[in-house]
């Protein structure tokens, strides 16, 4: 059975395949599969050694219970992660933010003027594009806040996006389809009702990880890569001979 399968792919083949899945089938994740990641992806670098990550691998009950909270809250008040979003992107960052906002809803048939369509799709983001199991990435507020209400120490996220990078390359070669979602920590005191964590933990992330649905159109489509000289300087390398 594919969802069973073990695949054997480089490190490259795996960079290459990743993509956001923004639809996934409802067959759940076996614990053991989630384990196995997590084993190896907890290798990721960080400042020191200081492995600042922590991770509640949620599915069935209780991950219904998130979604629902997330819908709620959606309805009451804005998003208010425990990591400010930036204020406004600058170019050339918004151009590429709102290509890829245009494009998804492009695909899914949405309207620009079509407010309950949009609404419905945002809220897909919320809850994770159907995934049937989630990583939530957190780290401590002490450590991260330094006594502050805004972050001072930028490093444990920095770290934490390493090991995220680590779990949604080990996905790949296990059949499985990831998200990196900002949104899916959007209503961080939800997460903290239903985990039943502290306030002393800070939400960085959230990982959907599933078996892609990849009959849905919003799958099929990849999302353009800067080229490497518009972003590469290169410093002190000889150019080549000609001949």
């Amino acid at each position: 059975m594919q969802t069973e399968r073990h695949l054997d792919i480089t490190l490259v083949e795996a960079i290459h395949q990743r993509q956001s899945i923004r639809a996934f089938r409802p067959t759940p994740v076996p614990k053991q599969r989630l384990m196995e990641i997590i084993e190896t992806a907890r290798h990721a670098p960080s400042w020191g050694n200081t492995q600042p990550w922590e991770f509640a691998v949620v599915t069935g009950e209780p991950l219904a219970r998130i979604k629902k909270g997330f819908e709620l809250a959606s309805e009451k008040s804005n998003w208010n992660p425990d990591i400010n979003p930036p204020e406004n992107f600058p170019e050339p960052y918004d151009t590429r933010r709102r290509e890829i906002g245009r494009k998804m809803l492009e695909i899914k048939g949405i309207a620009r003027e079509d407010t309950v369509r949009r609404r419905w799709w945002a809220l897909q983001t919320m809850q994770l594009f159907g995934a049937p199991a989630a990583i939530y990435i957190y780290t401590d507020r002490g450590y991260m806040l330094q006594g502050r209400t805004e972050p001072s120490n930028i490093w444990p996220a920095f770290d934490c996006g390493m090991v995220a990078q680590n779990i949604m390359l080990l996905a790949v070669g296990h059949g499985l389809g990831t998200i990196a979602e900002i949104r899916a920590v959007s209503y961080p005191n939800v997460l903290r009702e239903v985990l039943g964590l502290p306030d002393s933990k800070v939400f960085v992330l959230g990982l959907a990880i599933g078996y892609p649905d990849m009959g849905d159109p919003i799958n099929r489509y990849r999302s353009p890569k800067e080229p490497v000289d518009a972003f590469t300087k290169w410093y002190g390398f000889s150019e080549p001979s000609k001949r």
